[in-house]
């Protein structure tokens, strides 16, 4: 069926109005961080990086221009202040991509699965291809500066096992079983990105002009680091090592390369993000301990997304996705 002949779903219009945010705020970071890295190597990765969200960008204007559809503001040159002093090292930019990276492919592909026409199908695969491209870059330098963080290793049973009780499930009575290989994946994948989330709010709060802005970045703050305690002595009761941390990576700088709408937008966006990552956690855990540890962590995740929102929304930085018609105040407008 031709192009033509179908207009973008409800669906299709939400994943591309969240691509164009989101990476817009991206961008910005990116640009950023371009302007202060000193080794080579990680400045051609950024590089390469903008030019494929810029061509991006440009398609996703070209759909949302052929429906009729307003382009989102998103973030631009205005939310970047030029010329400011250096507020993170190089490894933690390359480490930043890397993430960025990580969270634009589990978009790309959520993306790809609620489209339906043609074109729309094909421009994902697109960004999915980009996207993988730059996760083997990114990994790859990592590897060779040797700041990969690996998680760990095990050593092969002699044959396939089956669960034979419910003493799998315990983990407050008697002795836990060892964690499994899924819910190791898990805790360590909640870590780094938790790990991120501190980082960036340690490195915003010292920045931001907005008094509530930074009252709220110190709690994500102490938030992220509560929860980044929490699964890390999971993993160390069985003697697992745990991600490191990238606090030093933030230097002493109080002059702010981006406006507080977009510091607290991309925080808010981390942890929306995350609630995906929780709840994965939480689905392959069967040890009963970590399921009330993952919801837990969820319940406070969405009381600080509260209070994200309402400053955002009282600052008017939040900025409104396409909304169903409403149909009652269309009768009565009639």
């Amino acid at each position: 069926m031709d192009k033509d002949d179908l207009k973008l779903t409800s669906a299709e219009i939400g994943t591309l109005w969240e691509q164009y945010v989101n990476g817009t705020a991206v961008d910005i970071v990116n640009r950023y961080m371009l302007s202060i890295i000193e080794d080579e190597k990680i400045r051609t990765i950024f590089e390469d990086a903008i030019k494929i969200f810029e061509k991006h960008k440009q398609q996703i204007t070209r759909f949302f221009e052929n429906e009729g559809f307003p382009v989102p503001i998103g973030f631009t040159d205005s939310d970047l202040n030029k010329g400011t002093k250096r507020l993170f090292s190089d490894i933690f930019c390359l480490h930043y991509l890397h993430v960025m990276t990580v969270h634009g492919l589990l978009g790309h592909m959520t993306s790809l699965s609620a489209s339906v026409r043609k074109d729309l199908r094909y421009f994902y695969d697109s960004c999915d291809n980009d996207g993988k491209k730059m996760y083997h870059q990114t990994t790859e330098l990592l590897l060779e500066k040797g700041h990969f963080q690996k998680d760990p290793f095990f050593y092969p049973e002699a044959n396939p096992e089956f669960i034979t009780g419910q003493k799998f499930l315990d983990g407050f009575f008697g002795d836990k079983r060892p964690l499994a290989s899924t819910e190791i994946i898990a805790l360590s994948f909640n870590i780094k990105k938790k790990i991120l989330e501190k980082t960036l709010s340690i490195a915003f709060s010292q920045v931001t002009q907005s008094k509530d802005a930074r009252e709220f970045l110190e709690t994500s703050q102490q938030t992220s680091d509560e929860q980044i305690q929490t699964l890390s002595k999971i993993l160390q009761s069985d003697n697992l090592p745990v991600p490191m941390s990238w606090e030093t990576e933030v230097t002493t700088s109080q002059d702010s390369p981006f406006s507080d709408k977009l510091m607290l937008y991309h925080i808010g966006f981390l942890l929306q993000a995350a609630q995906a990552y929780h709840g994965t956690g939480l689905a392959t855990s069967m040890r009963t301990d970590l399921v009330v540890t993952y919801e837990k962590i969820i319940l406070k995740n969405l009381m600080v997304t509260k209070e994200w929102f309402n400053i955002m929304t009282q600052y008017k930085w939040l900025e409104q996705p396409p909304l169903a018609p409403n149909r009652k105040k269309i009768a009565k407008d009639t």
